[in-house]
């Protein structure tokens, strides 16, 4: 491959490079480039959010670069406030690592293992030192600090800014000195932090490092950023046919943008689907060929056809395969009544829900609908109980 079409794998997807003129001459070198991406684990699952980071990091590894998947167990017990109108609540040690853990497994569903290095930046931050921190504060000034955009609106508004929160760019970017990185990736609302590390890097004696922006992902409610805390995410760690469903659920206009964002299709196949949606066809199919392409990355296609399967046999209100089985043991002798059931097994979150389904004709039992919220499951049944068109599950009492 010629440097030109490398250039162009770089290339797509991303937002903006700074400095595409050095990103060239990096890349004739000859030499593989150390690629940086930092992810603070302020929550335990990684999402369709990342994963377009993550694609980005493994088509560089695909070139035969250096790939470090930087975890930020220490400036996330600071909590990133990019974009944040409030002080963030610092989290524990405890509940990082914890996080941290869960981001090492699932990481390697889109990234290659053989040739990712997993980093945590309190190697060389808890080293840093009291001292190491001060000398890195007096890089950087006050106003220069306040140019930031959600510094400046709530300096502006007289909200509170805690001095840590102006240590955090500063250390992301400290990260960038300690690994001499070529390359760092992040969202478009990471650029002042991205270039942060360019200045400390130069301040260092390095050469700077290039920087790419990628777009970040709206969720599913196509408003917000995808994430966790706004349940609007699609975890790359749920089941298969969750996240071929909630594909399914997009709507039409949403669609192109998770296959722009996350689609390793060439481009004449994206230009394709979107000819045959132009010409007549339902949006349905691409979703349904997009959904499987995405589950069959996360696992593989064999997996990625069961899904498709099992969502065609609950849209038909038939019983998927696969699905999970309870054994409740812990029941009165008289048994139990359906809400309760429900609720049990976490069908339903409250019993209140369960009573409006049933009153909605949306429970059934072995086919047949539930009419009567004092419904009693004797002791010693099995049976399939279905919520609504997509949740099954086999119980036996």
């Amino acid at each position: 491959m010629n440097k030109k079409e490398e250039l162009e794998i770089i290339k797509r997807g991303t937002d903006e490079i700074l400095i595409e003129s050095e990103l060239i001459e990096k890349l004739k070198k000859e030499k593989p480039l150390k690629i940086k991406a930092g992810f603070d684990p302020t929550a335990p699952d990684l999402h369709l959010g990342h994963a377009v980071l993550l694609n980005k990091l493994r088509q560089f590894q695909d070139l035969g670069h250096e790939v470090y998947f930087l975890i930020g167990d220490f400036t996330g017990m600071i909590g990133d406030p990019t974009g944040k109108n409030v002080t963030r609540p610092p989290l524990t040690k405890e509940k990082v690592k914890e996080n941290a853990k869960t981001y090492s497994e699932q990481v390697f569903k889109i990234l290659d293992q053989s040739k990712t290095q997993i980093v945590f930046n309190s190697k060389w931050l808890d080293d840093l030192g009291a001292s190491g921190v001060v000398k890195l504060a007096s890089t950087h000034t006050v106003a220069r600090m306040l140019e930031r955009e959600d510094f400046a609106k709530r300096y502006k508004a007289n909200q509170p800014i805690s001095i840590h929160e102006f240590l955090y760019p500063l250390l992301q970017g400290y990260d960038s000195v300690a690994l001499n990185a070529d390359v760092e990736i992040g969202g478009t609302d990471q650029k002042f932090n991205l270039l942060m590390g360019r200045e400390l890097q130069k301040n260092s004696g390095q050469t700077p490092q290039c920087i790419l922006t990628m777009p970040l992902l709206e969720g599913l409610d196509g408003i917000q950023k995808m994430s966790k805390s706004s349940n609007n995410y699609i975890g790359i760690d749920e089941p298969p046919e969750i996240v071929f469903a909630k594909l399914l659920s997009l709507s039409d206009e949403l669609m192109w943008r998770y296959i722009d964002s996350l689609s390793l299709m060439s481009s004449d196949h994206i230009r394709l689907w979107k000819k045959r949606v132009k010409d007549g066809e339902n949006p349905k199919n691409i979703k349904v060929e997009f959904a499987k392409e995405i589950v069959g990355r996360l696992h593989n296609d064999q997996v990625a056809k069961e899904a498709e399967n099992n969502f065609n046999l609950r849209a038909k209100g038939e019983v998927p395969e696969g699905i999970e089985e309870h054994s409740l043991t812990n029941i009165d002798s008289d048994g139990i009544n359906i809400p309760q059931l429900l609720k049990k097994i976490n069908l339903v979150s409250s019993t209140s829900e369960a009573h409006r389904l049933i009153k909605g004709g949306g429970i059934k039992i072995n086919g047949d609908k539930v009419d009567k919220s004092n419904f009693i499951v004797p002791k010693g049944e099995s049976f399939t109980i279905q919520v609504g068109k997509r949740k099954f599950a086999k119980i036996n009492t």
